[in-house]
């Protein structure tokens, strides 16, 4: 069977994989100049595989999308992907948070004995190589010149809307609603949010953590950290809440963040140790000496007019772009492909990754269900050449 995988991300790349290894021909073209450019670019953060944590609370980090993709994780487990990265020399281990990362903490090392695999393989990589959609059954590309491809099977590994200077740009979801294919708009996912600092906060503190803070918005509290920045404020805490953020100030305007500076005191504790500092200190002061709050932290009490350690409320005014945005929500509708992912508006092409409508936190579950939904298209295809 041939087989045109389009798109050379870790979804993509995947699928090569699996499809490669059960012995069948497959070409993978990207209209990048290098392969998995974003991949390579998450690695610089170390790289964070997946997540340690057990499954049932793994799987619930994809919120509305977590039944339809439960089946994909379930063939295609965190662990599995640990025993992957392993096999290809990329060791991993679990950090102090429970994230998953391959000891070299980055992702050249991995790539480049993966890529070297699929060459093995057979695997054929076609860079620059831009996908304009179909001519009858035939994909069309073009190079210097257009040119069509017949292939058995399609997969369609085209990333989501981030990041567009990495080649996640989202320019498919034309040639896909053409075909009758129903694509949700695309939102920003995993992102920083605007406030409105005064130009003195901005000038002291951007640039400046907030650390060991907790954060609540819609009944939902995480634990973490935050980067104040010249715009707002960004972050692992911060993107843990991206999504009921957005959904809220596209709703009303503004999302108001309550902030905990010392979750592991509670109310009375914080009341007890500021009643025993010194009546002569500052406020500032008292804060800093009683309870090690940081001059930023004392600084956002000001700045927000707050006068509760435990509930310091910043007001979000709005999203930062899909050009900032690790990841992206919205794409191919989910009740439009079939369990194993395939378009069921076009028979025999597949889709998988980010080019779905599913938004998940950042931790290790955006590579998982990248891979996770690979495997389960890939194995399909494999699987109907056998029937």
């Amino acid at each position: 069977m041939q087989v045109v995988v389009i798109g050379a991300g870790p979804a993509g790349l995947m699928c090569a994989e699996v499809l490669s290894g059960a012995g069948h021909s497959v070409a993978v073209y990207d209209r990048m100049p290098s392969p998995a450019r974003k991949f390579l670019m998450a690695g610089r953060g170390g790289l964070n595989l997946t997540h340690s944590e057990p499954f049932e609370r793994f799987v619930s980090r994809y919120g509305k999308a977590a039944a339809r993709l439960r089946p994909s994780l379930e063939a295609f487990t965190p662990g599995d992907l640990r025993a992957w990265a392993d096999g290809l020399g990329a060791e991993s281990f679990v950090g102090s948070s429970g994230r998953v990362f391959p000891k070299a903490m980055k992702a050249s090392p991995l790539l480049r004995a993966w890529l070297q695999r699929l060459t093995d393989r057979g695997v054929s990589l076609h860079l620059r190589q831009d996908w304009l959609g179909w001519d009858d059954e035939k994909l069309v590309f073009e190079q210097e010149k257009r040119f069509t491809i017949q292939a058995d099977a399609v997969i369609l590994a085209l990333g989501g809307a981030s990041w567009p200077r990495l080649g996640g740009d989202g320019g498919w979801k034309t040639i896909l609603e053409a075909e009758g294919v129903p694509v949700k708009p695309f939102q920003p996912s995993n992102v920083g949010f605007n406030t409105g600092w005064t130009q003195l906060f901005t000038e002291r503190h951007a640039g400046t953590p907030l650390k060991t803070i907790a954060l609540t918005f819609g009944g939902k509290t995480v634990r973490g950290e935050v980067m104040l920045t010249r715009h707002g404020v960004e972050g692992g805490a911060i993107y843990a809440l991206s999504a009921a953020l957005r959904d809220a100030i596209v709703r009303h305007g503004h999302a108001d963040l309550v902030i905990d500076l010392r979750p592991d005191l509670n109310a009375g504790q914080v009341i007890s140790k500021l009643g025993r500092a010194s009546p002569k200190d500052s406020l500032s002061n008292r804060l800093r000496k009683a309870l090690g709050l940081t001059p930023t932290a004392i600084a956002l009490m000001h700045e927000t007019g707050a006068t509760d350690v435990k509930a310091v409320t910043v007001r979000l005014t709005g999203v930062q772009g899909l050009d900032r945005a690790i990841s992206s929500a919205g794409g191919i509708a989910l009740e439009a492909v079939s369990d194993s992912f395939e378009l069921k508006a076009l028979p025999g092409v597949y889709a998988v990754g980010e080019m779905l409508d599913w938004e998940a936190p950042t931790g290790g579950y955006l590579l998982q269900a990248c891979f996770s939904t690979a495997v389960m298209a890939a194995r399909a295809i494999a699987n109907s050449a056998q029937a």
